[in-house]
């Protein structure tokens, strides 16, 4: 099941910082993809299968920023 999910990223502040995080979200298991952007403040993640939000969010932490789930 595809999915598209955003989530707003706190403590970025450069394009390394958004690179960190993708890596990070890039390694869970049913990740297509993620692109981080400083500017925006905003993580999108493309799955391709099942991906709990939360493990997105905890990835995040793992990489050091904050983030929450985009309204």
């Amino acid at each position: 099941m595809k999915e598209r999910m955003e989530f707003t990223v706190t403590g970025m502040h450069c394009n390394s910082c958004g690179l960190l995080i993708d890596d990070e979200v890039e390694e869970l298991a049913g990740v297509a993809a993620s692109a981080t952007s400083p500017r925006t403040g905003r993580t999108v993640v493309d799955t391709d299968g099942p991906v709990d939000p939360a493990a997105v969010i905890a990835a995040i932490a793992a990489a050091g920023y904050r983030a929450e789930r985009a309204r």
